[in-house]
């Protein structure tokens, strides 16, 4: 069975194709600029060079034609045939509380989708379009949708739940949502079968620390709580986002700058605001406070502080809500790749007798146990695959659509 993924931006199209008899992937790639006069496609065939070529894809629908094309391309294609394809999963970012799982796409759901568009106006959009234009190109192929939030639906009301007017959840469905999900359940598997025992008995904070950061308590293989919410804006300080602040900082910077509600929380607190911001506009990509913090700079090094911190805070409430805590897991660009954050965050840790081995925290991008044999908690690394796990619920559900027709 061969099912490919399908990611879908505002502006962009990622895609995997995995065979599932051998669980590799075959190719992977995208659009990028969908819409524009540059867009360009990047395909790359498993164990061979990418290849990159413009094209003239005015929306999703053509970027995906481009797509189809390469797969099959005679020269640098991994299939025959458009008929090898089994089904599409797609990414989408909101499912609301309508979705606890994946699900098979239908009419019923796409009007789902379009309810859920006002909590995630700049991500949902661009999933119903990706998926809208895989229908209309394959109207008789199966297709999957695979929720961030799914997986964060098994948290309590006492974690999901604001202290507002209960009128404003049961009215407007203001509550914590949270997001990663999809990575949040994949690491947390992973990481269980790394250690050997049933998820069922451990008790896990994951850590997905990227551009976009967020931590989740896994206890016994459900997600409890997790640091996002309404919207990817709360939690961690990120790349660029604030995360968590006084809500009342939104109406003193109307004031302060005379910007509306709108362009605060949109303009500035996603886009210019976490260790961005704390770095002095010097950069939102860790690798480069890192090295600017090596070298002196001041503002990068408490940029990085206070990122790390933050996550500090949020693995000892985790632990505290959890009752112990068997394992941390690192995730995603930053957690898997910056040995320095790890070290950062887990040398904070040691009243909870946190080991870190620094020879074996020297890896980068590979599954690793971390901590020392005498630590109480075993830290690791693994890499995520939101990808494959979207491929497999899809192959699962396909699977057993098949079984019953």
């Amino acid at each position: 069975m061969k099912i490919l993924v399908v990611n879908c931006g505002s502006s962009s199209l990622k895609y995997q194709l995995f065979d599932m008899d051998s669980q590799t992937c075959l190719a992977r790639g995208g659009v990028e600029r969908v819409g524009t006069a540059e867009a360009f496609i990047v395909h790359r065939p498993n164990g061979a060079d990418k290849i990159r070529r413009d094209v003239d894809a005015a929306d999703h629908e053509q970027a995906m034609k481009y797509v189809f094309e390469a797969l099959v391309d005679p020269k640098v294609g991994v299939i025959s045939g458009l008929s090898e394809i089994s089904a599409i999963g797609h990414r989408v970012v909101h499912g609301g509380e309508k979705f606890a799982g994946s699900v098979l796409i239908d009419n019923e759901v796409m009007q789902a989708l379009e309810d859920c568009q006002d909590l995630a106006p700049l991500h949902n959009p661009p999933n119903i379009m990706g998926i809208e234009a895989c229908r209309r190109l394959m109207p008789n192929l199966p297709m999957v949708g695979v929720f961030d939030t799914a997986f964060h639906q098994t948290m309590p009301k006492e974690a999901y739940l604001y202290g507002l007017g209960y009128d404003m959840y049961t009215k407007y469905g203001v509550r914590k949502y949270g997001f990663h999900g999809t990575s949040h359940r994949y690491v947390s598997g992973r990481a269980a079968q790394i250690l050997g025992r049933p998820i069922e008995e451990l008790c896990m904070v994951t850590c997905h620390l990227g551009n976009g950061s967020s931590l989740a308590a896994v206890k016994g293989g459900k997600s409890i709580d997790t640091s996002m919410g309404f919207t990817p804006l709360e939690g961690l300080v990120m790349g660029t986002r604030s995360g968590d602040l006084d809500p009342a900082i939104v109406s003193f910077l109307c004031e302060k700058l005379d910007r509306t509600a709108s362009e605060v929380v949109l303009g500035y607190l996603n886009k210019n605001c976490g260790v961005l911001g704390l770095s002095g506009g010097l950069s939102n990509d860790f690798r480069d406070l890192e090295a600017a913090a090596g070298r002196g700079h001041e503002l990068a090094r408490l940029a990085l502080d206070v990122f790390a911190y933050r996550a500090v805070k949020y693995i000892g409430a985790y632990a505290a809500a959890m009752g112990r805590l068997d394992a941390i897991v690192f995730t995603a660009g930053v957690g898997e790749n910056s040995a320095e954050m790890r070290s950062r965050i887990c040398s904070r840790l040691s009243g909870f007798n946190i080991r870190i081995d620094q020879a074996k925290n020297n890896v980068r991008g590979s599954e690793q146990i971390i901590s020392t044999s005498e630590s109480r908690v075993t830290v690791m690394v693994v890499p995520t695959n939101e990808e494959a796990m979207i491929a497999r619920d899809t192959a699962e559900l396909v699977g057993r659509l098949g079984a019953r027709s």
